[in-house]
C-alpha cells in the first residue's frame, strides 16, 4: 500500500452528508475522538442544516471552529435540481444541423411495452438550442472555423432570451477541443454572469448525444451548485470554520469545491458514493472479497457491488429518470451522463416511503416519500400519510419513544392512526398491514441488489452484505435471507456511515483521452498515458497514486468495460495482459468472450488519488458507547413475540439466537427469528443464517 500523503492533521476533520430526511455529521478529532450528530434536513436550504449540524457537533466535542482542518461534504443539490426540474434556463450551442440531437437521442425504452411512456423533456428547450455555421470534420479539420462575429451575434441573442447557462457542444469537438473552447471563451467574454460549459471539459468523448447530454446537465445544474457551495462556504466562514471544503464525487473520491463548481456533473451521485467508499474501506480492512453495500435512508434504498476491495465504476449512467435501476437496453428514462460514477442501483423504498393501496387492492410502498417535512406521521410534525417508519413503529421494531439520539420524538398512536385507512382497504388489522408493507419493501429492494449482482453475472449468494443508512439495518437480514446471502454486517455508526465515508475518502482526479489511430503504436499510447499521469500529478502533488485504465469493447458493440492496466512500463506484453483481463471480465459479465482481433480500445483514462491519512480502523475500533439497560418489546414477525432490546455494547463475541432489536443512536438493527448475531473485533454487528 503506498504511503499516505500527509501525517495525521493536528485538528478536526468534519464529514457532513445530506439526506432527504436527516443531515448526518461526524467529527474526527486529532486524538481519534469521534463525535456523531444527526439533525433533520432543512429543505430547500440544505446548506443551513450543514452549518447548524457542524457547529453543534463541534460544540458537543468541545472543539473550536478554528480547529477544523478539513470540511468534507456529500450533497444532493445537483440531483435535486434535476429531479425537481429547478435548474436555470439553459441553452445549447452546436453545429448547424445538430440542433435536435437531444430530441433524437437513442432508441431506448425503460418499459418496453408501456405505450403511454414518453421521453423526458430535454433540459434545453428547442427554442433555446442554437446553431453555428462552423464545422469540425472527423479528422480535425475546420471547414469552416467558427466566426467570431457570428459568435458575438449569437451572444446578443442569448442575452436577449434571458439565458442563464450555456452548453457548447460542437460536432466532433473531441478531436479538436481547442475550437470548442475558443467558442466557449468568446461567449464567456460576451456574457458575464452566464454559466458556460464546453462539452470537451466535462466529457471529451465520441457519441454526440451522450456528450451533448452530459454538457447540458452540467450547465443546467451549474449555477445551483455554484450558488450552493458559495453560500455554504460563506455560512461556515461566518461560524469561523475556514478549512478547505472538499466535495465527494460520484466516483468515490473528494474534489475541491472550486473544481466541483466548474464540473458539477461529477457530484450527481455524491451522497451515495460516500457510503460505498466507507464499505470499500471496511471490505479492504476485513479482507472481504465480494460485498454488497446496502444503503437505506429516508427516501430510497441503494445497492452497490464491491469486488476485491474495489467498487464498480460506470462510464455512464442516467439521472432524473426516477429510480436508478435500469441498465443497458432498459435505460432511457433519464438524462445520460458520461462521467465516472460508482455503479449504484436505487429503488424508491425508504423510511419515509408512503404506503398505499391501488385500485386493484394491491399494497404499494413508495416511491413517493414524506421527506423530512412533514415526515412520517409518527414524528408528530403534521404528517398524516402512512410510511414505512410508521409501520416499523407499529411492528415494535423502532423505539416507541424517540429516534436519532432522542432528537426525534415518536408517537405510536399517530402511526397507528395513519395506517388504519390502509388496513381498512385491505380488510386487515393495523399490525398485519404494517407487516405486509415491510415485506413489500423487502421485495422491492431485491431489485436493486439483483441489478448490481445477478444482472452483472455475479451470484449474490457469494457475497457478504454490509448494511447502513438510517433504515438499512432494519431490513438487511430479511433482504439477505430473500437473496440467499448468509452474512450481514452492520458497522458502527450505521446511520451516519456515509459521513464516515467522507472522513476516510481519498482526494481524486480523473483525466481522459479518446483513442486515436496513432495510439496503435505502443510508444504513442505510453506517451499519452504519461501525459495524463503528469497532469493529475501536478494537480494532486507528487505523492499521488496514479492508475491507468482502458475502456475496451469488442468490434460492433455499443457498451464498453473499464479495465485497469497492470503496473509497469507499457509494452506489448502488458497490453496483452490487459486484453486477457478484458476477455475474462467480459465472459464473467456477459457469459462469452471473443479473440484479441475483435478488441477495440475506446478511451484512455487516468485516475489520480491522494491517499488520506485516516484509516477506517481508527473509527471502527473505538470503544462502543454503553447503552441503557436491556429491555423487552413485543415485535410482530410471522407472529407477535417478546423480543429483547439491547445496545450494541451488550452483544458478546459468541453468536446468540434472534429475535433481537439492537439500538444505536443513529439506527436500529433487527435480528429476525432464525438468525444468529454477535459483535466482532471491529464492533460490527454480524448476523448469520444457518449457523449452529
Amino acid at each position: 500500500m503506498p504511503p499516505s500523503h500527509d501525517p495525521r492533521p493536528a485538528g478536526w476533520r468534519v464529514g457532513a452528508d445530506i439526506g432527504g430526511t436527516f443531515t448526518d455529521v461526524i467529527a474526527l478529532g486529532p486524538a481519534g475522538e469521534v463525535v456523531p450528530m444527526k439533525v433533520p434536513s432543512t429543505p430547500p436550504d440544505y446548506g443551513a442544516g450543514v452549518v447548524t449540524a457542524t457547529t453543534a457537533v463541534l460544540s458537543s466535542a468541545g472543539a473550536q471552529p478554528e480547529a477544523v482542518v478539513a470540511m468534507l461534504h456529500g450533497t444532493t443539490v445537483a440531483t435535486n435540481a434535476i429531479l425537481s426540474m429547478s435548474g436555470v434556463r439553459t441553452a445549447v450551442v452546436t453545429t448547424r444541423g445538430f440542433r435536435d440531437v437531444l430530441e433524437i437521442g437513442r432508441l431506448r425504452r425503460p418499459v418496453l411495452y408501456d405505450l403511454s411512456w414518453s421521453k423526458p423533456e430535454p433540459l434545453a428547450r428547442r427554442r433555446n438550442r442554437y446553431e453555428l455555421g462552423q464545422r469540425i470534420m472527423a479528422d480535425g479539420r475546420l471547414d469552416p472555423p467558427a466566426s467570431e462575429d457570428e459568435v458575438r451575434t449569437l451572444a446578443a441573442r442569448l442575452r436577449a432570451d434571458g439565458i442563464e447557462a450555456v452548453a457548447v457542444c460542437l460536432l466532433n469537438s473531441y478531436v479538436r477541443p481547442d475550437e470548442e473552447r475558443r467558442v466557449a471563451e468568446l461567449l464567456r467574454a460576451e456574457l458575464p454572469g452566464v454559466y458556460v460549459t464546453a462539452s470537451v471539459d466535462v466529457s471529451p468523448q465520441p457519441h454526440e448525444f451522450e456528450r451533448t447530454s452530459t454538457a447540458t446537465v452540467n450547465a443546467y445544474v451549474g449555477p445551483a451548485v455554484h450558488g450552493y457551495l458559495t453560500r455554504l462556504e460563506a455560512g461556515l466562514r461566518a461560524e469561523k470554520v475556514s478549512a478547505p471544503l472538499l466535495v465527494m464525487q460520484s466516483s468515490g473520491g473528494l474534489l475541491d469545491a472550486a473544481s466541483v463548481a466548474q464540473r458539477p456533473v461529477q457530484i450527481i451521485e455524491s451522497g451515495p458514493a460516500a457510503g460505498v467508499t466507507a464499505v470499500q474501506k471496511l471490505a479492504q480492512l476485513m479482507g472481504l472479497s465480494t460485498v454488497v453495500a446496502f444503503d437505506m435512508g429516508g427516501t430510497t434504498a441503494k445497492a452497490s457491488l464491491i469486488e476485491h476491495g474495489e467498487p464498480f465504476v460506470s462510464a455512464d449512467y442516467e439521472v432524473g429518470g426516477g429510480m436508478n435501476g435500469a441498465r443497458g437496453l432498459s435505460s432511457g428514462a433519464g438524462y445520460p451522463v458520461r462521467a465516472p460514477s460508482i455503479d449504484i442501483a436505487e429503488v424508491g423504498s425508504g423510511g419515509g416511503s408512503i404506503i398505499s393501496v391501488d385500485a386493484a387492492g394491491a399494497l404499494h410502498v413508495g416511491p413517493a416519500s414524506a421527506g423530512s417535512r412533514p415526515g412520517p406521521a409518527c414524528y408528530g410534525q403534521g404528517g398524516e400519510l402512512p410510511t414505512l417508519t410508521d409501520a416499523n413503529v407499529t411492528l415494535g421494531y423502532l423505539s416507541p419513544r424517540a429516534l436519532a439520539g432522542g432528537r426525534v420524538a415518536i408517537h405510536p398512536n399517530l402511526a397507528a392512526k395513519a395506517l388504519s385507512p390502509v388496513a381498512e382497504q385491505l380488510g386487515d388489522d393495523v399490525p398485519g398491514t404494517a407487516r405486509g408493507a415491510y415485506q413489500v419493501a423487502v421485495s422491492n429492494m431485491t431489485t436493486a441488489v439483483k441489478a448490481v449482482t445477478s444482472e452483472r453475472g455475479r451470484d449474490p449468494r457469494e457475497a457478504t452484505m454490509v448494511a447502513f443508512g438510517g433504515a438499512g439495518p432494519l431490513y438487511a437480514a430479511a433482504l439477505a435471507r430473500e437473496l440467499g446471502i448468509s452474512t450481514v454486517i452492520v458497522p458502527v455508526y450505521p446511520g451516519l456511515f456515509s459521513s464516515l465515508g467522507l472522513l476516510v475518502a481519498d482526494t481524486e482526479r480523473h483525466e481522459l483521452t479518446p483513442y486515436r489511430p496513432e495510439f496503435a503504436e505502443v510508444s504513442a499510447l505510453a506517451a499519452e498515458f504519461a501525459r495524463l499521469s503528469a497532469k493529475v500529478s501536478v494537480e494532486l502533488g507528487s505523492d499521488a497514486v496514479v492508475d491507468r485504465l482502458l475502456d475496451m469493447r469488442y468490434r460492433g458493440q455499443r457498451f464498453e468495460l473499464r479495465i485497469r492496466v497492470p503496473d509497469g512500463d507499457l509494452t506489448d506484453d502488458l497490453l496483452a495482459e490487459t486484453r486477457a483481463r478484458f476477455h475474462a471480465e467480459h465472459k464473467r459479465t456477459y457469459g462469452r468472450a471473443g479473440t484479441d482481433e475483435l478488441v477495440e480500445l475506446v478511451n484512455l483514462r487516468v485516475r489520480g488519488r491522494l491517499l488520506t491519512s485516516v484509516s477506517i480502523e481508527d473509527v471502527l475500533s473505538l470503544p462502543v458507547v454503553v447503552g441503557g439497560e436491556p429491555t423487552t418489546r413485543e415485535c410482530r414477525f410471522a407472529e407477535t413475540v417478546p423480543t429483547p432490546v439491547v445496545g450494541r455494547s451488550d452483544l458478546g463475541t459468541e453468536p446468540v439466537e434472534g429475535p433481537m432489536v439492537i439500538e444505536d443512536m443513529d439506527a436500529t438493527t433487527l435480528v429476525p427469528p432464525g438468525a444468529r448475531v454477535h459483535r466482532d473485533r471491529f464492533n460490527n454487528i454480524v448476523i448469520t443464517w444457518g449457523a449452529s
